[in-house]
C-alpha cells in the first residue's frame, strides 16, 4: 500500500514550500519527496473532505491563510498586516476554516464559498490575564478546531486557557464556557478521545499532558489528570508540540522539542487516565510535528532543525514504536498532514 502525505514547512533556509513524500507500508519507508506548491512558510494546513487544500500563508507583511484546488492550484488567499497563522482546520459543515494567529493572539474564521476560495467571517483576541512563564508575555493563540458536537476549541498558551465556542452558520462565534489551565502551562494543542468526553491538553510550556473530562451540555472542560511527558531527570530545555490519539482510543503520543523524543502514553478503559509507556528518541532535533499514517501501524515524525523524518513501526497492542527510518530528508518540516481514508 502507498500513501501520499503531505508536509508543511518554514521556508527560512532550504525549503520551498509545500512537499509531499510517499509511504510504501509494504516496503517500510519513505520515499520520493516532491515540492508541489511553492509557497511562504506553509507552517500548518489540512484538507476538506471535497479534497480542497488549505495553508497557513505569508505574502510580505502579510499573513493569513491560502486556499488550493484538489490539483494543489492556488484559489485564493485571505491575509491581514502582521504575522502569519500558525494552526488551520476545517469546519466541513458549516462551510469555514478557522486560523489561530501566535504571534498577534488572535481567532480567525474564514468561509468557504462554493468553489473553495476563502471571505474573512470574524476574528477575535483574548483580553484576559497571562501566566507567569517568561514566554507568556500576551495571549498567544495556537490551536483552533472543532469539538466533536461541532463547538470551536482554542488553545491560548498566553493566558493559560482553552475557550469553547458556539459558531453561527456564518462563522460568528460566541464564548460560552472558559478552561483555566495551571499557571505556566501554556496551553497549545488538544485531542480528543473518540469516545469524545475525554481531551488531552498538551501544555507546550511546562512539558505536560492534561486529562479533561468535556461535558457537552456546557461545552465546558474540567482536569482530571496531568502527568509530565519527560523523564524526571531531565533539566534542559523542552518544549512540547504535537499531540495524537489512536483511533481505538488505548493510545496517547506527544512529542518533545529539545528532549528530542515522542512520549507514549496508554490509556485506560475510559481514556481518563494515562500511564507512560514509553520514550523514543526521534533521531532528529525539534520534532515539531508527527502523525500516524492511515493503517496506524505506522507513525511519521518531522524534525524541524535537522531536515528529515523518522518512520517508526507501531505495535496497536502495546502502542509501542521501532525505529525504520531516520534519514529521510524533508527540509524545514513541521506538519506531517494525512489525508483521511
Amino acid at each position: 500500500m502507498k500513501q501520499t502525505l503531505i508536509l508543511g514547512t518554514y521556508t527560512r533556509r532550504k525549503s520551498q514550500g509545500i512537499y509531499q513524500i510517499t509511504l510504501d507500508t509494504d516496503a517500510e519507508t519513505l520515499t520520493d519527496l516532491q515540492l508541489v506548491v511553492p509557497e511562504t512558510s506553509p507552517t500548518y494546513l489540512t484538507k476538506s473532505t471535497a479534497g480542497r487544500l488549505y495553508s497557513v500563508t505569508s505574502v510580505e507583511d502579510k499573513g493569513g491563510c491560502s486556499a488550493y484546488d484538489t490539483d494543489m492550484h492556488f484559489l485564493n488567499a485571505v491575509t491581514e498586516d502582521g504575522a502569519p497563522l500558525c494552526y488551520v482546520a476545517v469546519d466541513d459543515k458549516r462551510h469555514l476554516v478557522y486560523g489561530a494567529n501566535y504571534h498577534k493572539g488572535e481567532v480567525n474564521v474564514y468561509k468557504l464559498m462554493e468553489d473553495g476560495r476563502l471571505v474573512a467571517a470574524d476574528s477575535l483576541y483574548h483580553d484576559e490575564p497571562c501566566g507567569s512563564h517568561e514566554n507568556q508575555d500576551k495571549p498567544h493563540v495556537h490551536y483552533t478546531d472543532l469539538t466533536p458536537d461541532d463547538r470551536l476549541a482554542v488553545c491560548d498558551l498566553g493566558t493559560d486557557r482553552v475557550y469553547t465556542y458556539d459558531v453561527s452558520s456564518e462563522g460568528k462565534l460566541t464564548e460560552v464556557a472558559v478552561y483555566i489551565a495551571e499557571d505556566g502551562t501554556g496551553p497549545r494543542h488538544l485531542a480528543f478521545h473518540p469516545n469524545h468526553d475525554i481531551a488531552y491538553l498538551f501544555g507546550e510550556l511546562d512539558s505536560t499532558v492534561t486529562v479533561l473530562r468535556y461535558e457537552a451540555a456546557t461545552g465546558s472542560f474540567t482536569q482530571l489528570q496531568k502527568i509530565s511527558t519527560l523523564p524526571s531527570d531531565f533539566n534542559d530545555f523542552n518544549g512540547g508540540a504535537a499531540i495524537r490519539v489512536s483511533s481505538d482510543g488505548r493510545f496517547v503520543y506527544a512529542s518533545n522539542r529539545g528532549h528530542n523524543s515522542i512520549a507514549v502514553f496508554a490509556t485506560n478503559a475510559d481514556g481518563t487516565h494515562l500511564e507512560l509507556q514509553q520514550l523514543i528518541a526521534t533521531e532528529g532535533d525539534f520534532p515539531r510535528d508527527f502523525n500516524l499514517d492511515q493503517t496506524e501501524n505506522f507513525l511519521i515524525c518531522a524534525n524541524q532543525n535537522s531536515d528529515n523524518l523518522t518512520l517508526y513501526r507501531r505495535n496497536p497492542e502495546t502502542g509501542q514504536l521501532a525505529l525504520l527510518e531516520k534519514d529521510v530528508f524533508a527540509p524545514e518540516a513541521v506538519c506531517v498532514y494525512v489525508p483521511k481514508v
